[in-house]
């Protein structure tokens, strides 16, 4: 099971009121760095933006492929361990609005993990040291160390 922490909306659906949630200059500054990171060819610079502007917690030598997203609205509940990779357009979500209720949860992905291109980590989630995440795959449990997951739905080896 997932580890997040649930709000439950009365009315209109959650996106409606996301900025109750969350400040919308926070979300504003986010998408500008988030949208330069997707694009930035240095794997240096995107480090230093992420950890630097959006609190990630990132740990030395993690790489953001081309067009690879964190999460919006909470990237400071993102944690990366050492040496890390983070494939071509893979996304990792700290949060996810439902229809009565949001959700809010850190993930944590260790060290010396590859996750693949394409990829959903969803929040709540963790990835142990030197796991391996798949392309494509829509990560909804936790994964552990040196475990292999892949598919849609998820399968672990």
């Amino acid at each position: 099971m997932r580890k997040t922490e649930r709000y439950k909306i009365d009315g209109v659906n959650p996106l409606w009121q996301m900025y109750k949630t969350v400040s919308f200059l926070k979300v504003c500054r986010n998408f500008i760095v988030i949208e330069l990171c997707r694009f930035l060819p240095s794997v240096k610079w995107k480090h230093v933006l992420l950890r630097k502007c959006l609190k990630m917690k990132l740990g030395r030598n993690v790489s953001f492929a081309y067009k690879a997203m964190p999460d919006l609205m909470f990237p400071e509940m993102i944690e990366i361990g050492e040496n890390s990779v983070v494939g071509y357009n893979a996304t990792i979500l700290a949060h996810e609005y439902l229809i009565e209720e949001y959700r809010i949860g850190k993930v944590i992905v260790g060290s010396n993990v590859l996750i693949g291109a394409n990829a959903t980590i969803l929040p709540g989630v963790t990835i142990g040291d030197g796991a391996i995440v798949g392309a494509m795959t829509v990560v909804s449990k936790d994964v552990p160390p040196g475990g292999f997951a892949f598919g849609n739905p998820m399968q672990l080896k």
